[in-house]
């Protein structure tokens, strides 16, 4: 087992990997910026050392900075959290390089992965179900016209190096496929130094739901159920939940089988995600795959009473997993909290904690690094926390966590607390009726 691991991230997801080391019995190394020189993953690591100006470039990417950070603290891990350089497979090579272990996915993984079209051609031949578009990168706006014409309208173009929605464009004609095409393009090249675009049969109205999965060094892979995240805007992830109301137990089974014949094809190791979409006929199609801790891995913990991290931390020290699946025995929700106004676009809104109280009680989780008086940089990603309730079924568990939202005060900024009370009391929402557009198209933002 490691001795002590460098945590090459900041915020709640820092805190929580410093807290299951310090069960385990392992150091730990916090990096920060001088923005985050006040934040509570710095006071409860072991160690902490500064790594640069707020800039997340010449911080938390710096990966030179990082290793040294590594090596002048005798750290022999390093765990890379979310987000960053937590998919990032020159990084984790570099780790190998310097006989420091990435806990995380190795760099040949990760770029079969990471890149798209390349990740969709390994699902194919594993034998896991794909949306109908092209095979690899378009090579022009002609080939993207084929295909469209072949399959037919409407369709996706998708960044191969995308995420976040960026590089995306839908089209429903050969019009706003030509101007999709040039779009797509320069939004990509401009945000991830990549324009490799891709196509695909654009799936109307559909379930964004992921499965869990873990394989160790031996070949071995288990997933542990799903969780739906199709609460979101912008294709960004706002509430997510396990398990998903539209599941079925047939449909469960086979997402994970698939889920699992996937992962087994690149021989994974560590905990990650596959993740689908589903359409209306409970069809699945496999998306992408992210070969790292995901932001809402509580909501899989508290269903199957599992730590997602300790997994993460034995299987990268060679420990091998038990080899069974796991499947939902409870009902759990996570709602993120932003620091941003859900009134007027949910503009981020850092600043000055004035007043914080967490809510608590039987079946309340609070995944947060911020406390009264902490200021909330504009540098980083506006989530300050992670409010998560669990129940017996799904009806207690969305009345627990308007319970929980009503006690949780922040003053000073705003935050999605508003937007998530109003969405617990949604009548579709309630009823599990909803699906990747539900906030664009049915949910009135007047009731926030």
């Amino acid at each position: 087992m490691f001795k002590k691991i460098l945590i090459a991230n900041r915020g709640e997801i820092a805190l929580r990997i410093i807290r299951t080391c310090k069960e385990m019995g392992i150091k730990t190394v916090a990096v920060y910026s001088t923005a985050d020189k006040e934040s509570l993953h710095v006071r409860f690591a072991d160690e902490a050392v500064c790594i640069g100006p707020p800039s997340s470039a010449q911080s938390y990417l710096n990966i030179p900075t990082l290793i040294a950070a590594a090596e002048i603290t005798n750290a022999d891990a390093i765990h890379p959290g979310y987000g960053f350089l937590s998919e990032n497979a020159e990084f984790s090579r570099i780790c190998q390089e310097n006989n420091i272990k990435f806990i995380g996915a190795s760099p040949e993984m990760i770029n079969r992965m990471g890149d798209k079209a390349s990740a969709k051609a390994t699902m194919i031949k594993a034998g896991v179900p794909c949306i109908p578009g092209s095979v690899g990168l378009l090579d022009s706006l002609q080939d993207a016209l084929k295909i469209a014409h072949k399959i037919k309208y409407p369709v996706i173009l998708k960044a191969t190096a995308g995420g976040g929605g960026r590089g995306m464009r839908v089209a429903h004609n050969d019009e706003e496929l030509e101007k999709g095409w040039n779009d797509a393009r320069t939004e990509a090249k401009a945000a991830f130094g990549n324009d490799g675009i891709y196509l695909e049969k654009f799936v109307v109205e559909p379930r964004h739901i992921e499965i869990q999965i873990c394989g160790d060094q031996y070949g071995h892979v288990c997933h542990l159920s799903e969780r739906d995240c199709s609460i979101q805007r912008r294709h960004q992830k706002l509430v997510e939940e396990a398990p998903s109301p539209f599941m079925t137990d047939k449909l469960r089974e086979a997402m994970g089988k698939a889920a699992i014949a996937g992962a087994a094809a690149i021989n994974y190791e560590g905990v990650g995600t596959i993740e689908f979409l589903v359409d209306a006929n409970r069809d699945f199609y496999f998306m992408e795959m992210n070969t790292r801790i995901q932001v809402e891995h509580p909501v899989t913990e508290e269903i199957i009473n599992y730590d997602l991290i300790k997994e993460q931390i034995k299987v990268a020290a060679g420990v091998p997993i038990s080899g069974n699946s796991y499947y939902p025995k409870m009902h759990a929700m996570e709602c993120r909290i932003n620091a941003e106004d859900p009134k007027n676009g949910f503009r981020p809104s850092p600043g000055k904690i004035t007043v914080l109280h967490i809510p608590g009680g039987h079946g309340v989780r609070v995944d947060t690094h911020v406390y009264a008086g902490y200021t909330i940089p504009s540098n980083y990603d506006s989530m300050i926390a992670k409010l998560i309730t669990v129940a017996q079924t799904r009806e207690e568990c969305i009345v627990k966590m308007k319970r929980a939202l009503s006690e949780f005060v922040v003053e000073g900024v705003k935050t999605t607390i508003p937007f998530h009370l109003a969405l617990m009391d949604n009548a579709d929402f309630k009823a599990g009726n909803f699906n990747t557009s539900f906030l664009e198209t049915s949910f009135d933002f007047a009731t926030v």
